[in-house]
């Protein structure tokens, strides 16, 4: 996939997640159903280990990505100080091919199964240029948190 600079949205306006738990750079597609990012895997980042982006990483790359499919509702206003939590409540199947190494920027694609008020079943998979490294089904459960 060709990433277009000048298409790029930042993942911050749809993720409560800062650094050193942000594991997604740019939004490069986004509908209510689908979403694709991309993460450079960088050599101080928390979850490389001798060169390597553990799997541990690649599942909270996961996450992150199926996150902004529900998560960019609470995040239409900017202006506004809008707070949510969200967590995995389930990995149902989960497939692992490979790890990428620091330098690598790889891409997640993740598509909405099915949604009920705010848990959300989704498929994912992530990528190294054409190499898949992960795969899986995992639920998310997000929500506004009000003062």
């Amino acid at each position: 996939m060709e990433i277009k600079e000048d298409h790029l949205i930042n993942i911050h306006n749809f993720l409560p997640h800062r650094e050193p738990m942000l594991m997604a750079d740019y939004i490069l597609e986004l509908t209510k159903e689908k979403v694709v990012t991309s993460f450079e895997i960088k050599g101080d980042n928390i979850f490389v280990h001798n060169g390597e982006f553990a799997e541990a990483g690649l599942i909270e790359n996961l996450a992150q990505t199926c996150s902004s499919i529900h998560g960019q509702s609470f995040f239409e206003n900017p202006e506004a100080d809008t707070k949510v939590i969200g967590f995995i409540t389930n990995i149902k199947k989960i497939e692992l091919f490979g790890l990428p190494k620091t330098g690598d920027k790889i891409i997640s694609k993740a598509s909405l199964i099915s949604q009920y008020e705010n848990i959300c079943h989704i498929f994912c998979e992530t990528f190294n240029n054409d190499e898949l490294l992960i795969r899986a089904e995992i639920n998310l459960f997000i929500q506004e948190v009000k003062p």
